[in-house]
């Protein structure tokens, strides 16, 4: 079985603007493991190549930290393998069918995330959801959806069920199950993504503490959580994107693995 990580590059293969979305790609499934936000070599983040219907996804055995642009491999949105590098990885059906049927069906989304963190999980195992209990999570008052469980993710059946939830939203509680964002940008999606990790850590934090918690008025919360949406001020994630590659690149010299951009 061929199982090694050494990828050879794929630069002079592909088009300039895959190469793009390859290499932006990478540096967001590193930035996953970055901020603690990795479950082994579960889940998947997904992106759109430009001008086209095909999908870029990690190969299923990988660490996010050894995840590179030359390791990528481009899907349809049905999850047929158009090209992936010589190994006998291939891709986790549960990625096609959450990712593909999101993509499928919002043309606007160009990047989907999904996590199964610590806290993500707990939360979405609450009744009571993502409380607004920050300013982080204000973000998402009214503007986060929430798919019941139904077991593994592999049933197509189940994709008009998680888009229906999803609905024009951003972001989804997939309950008892995970957390998933969306967005048109690849740095737009991993921003609400680190934002709602935010606000589920600080949730579970905050009930931990037995206390009574404070949850600001209705006016107050619409009025934040409108603050927060892409056409009001700015789209979240585009302006950070610089340092986050910053971040990468001055760790980098000590990972002891492929930079992201291989």
């Amino acid at each position: 079985m061929k199982y090694d990580t050494n990828f050879k590059s794929v630069k002079d293969q592909v088009s300039p603007d895959e190469w793009a979305a390859r290499v932006e790609l990478a540096a967001c499934y590193r930035l996953i493991d970055q901020y603690g936000m990795t479950d082994l070599i579960y889940n998947h983040v997904t992106s759109r190549i430009p001008g086209t219907e095909h999908l870029l996804i990690n190969l299923y055995g990988l660490l996010y930290k050894e995840i590179t642009a030359s390791s990528l491999v481009k899907i349809d949105v049905e999850g047929e393998i158009i090209h992936k590098p010589d190994t006998d990885y291939g891709i986790n059906k549960s990625g096609y069918v959450i990712h593909g049927a999101i993509h499928k069906a919002r043309p606007d989304v160009k990047c989907v995330l999904h996590t199964h963190t610590r806290a993500g999980i707990a939360v979405s195992a609450m009744n009571c959801g993502l409380l607004p209990l920050s300013q982080t999570s204000i973000r998402f008052h009214n503007h986060i959806g929430y798919h019941d469980f139904e077991g593994p993710a592999v049933d197509l059946e189940e994709r008009e069920r998680i888009v229906e939830d999803l609905g024009e939203h951003n972001a989804l509680v997939m309950k008892n199950h995970g957390l998933l964002t969306c967005g048109p940008s690849v740095p737009e999606a991993f921003n609400l993504m680190y934002q709602l990790e935010q606000s589920c850590r600080s949730q579970v934090d905050a009930m931990a503490a037995r206390t009574e918690l404070n949850v600001p008025g209705e006016n107050v919360l619409a009025h934040t959580a409108h603050l927060y949406q892409p056409g009001t001020r700015r789209p979240y994630g585009v302006l950070e994107w610089p340092a986050m590659l910053r971040l990468l690149d001055a760790d980098q010299k000590n990972s002891g693995y492929p930079p992201y951009w291989h």
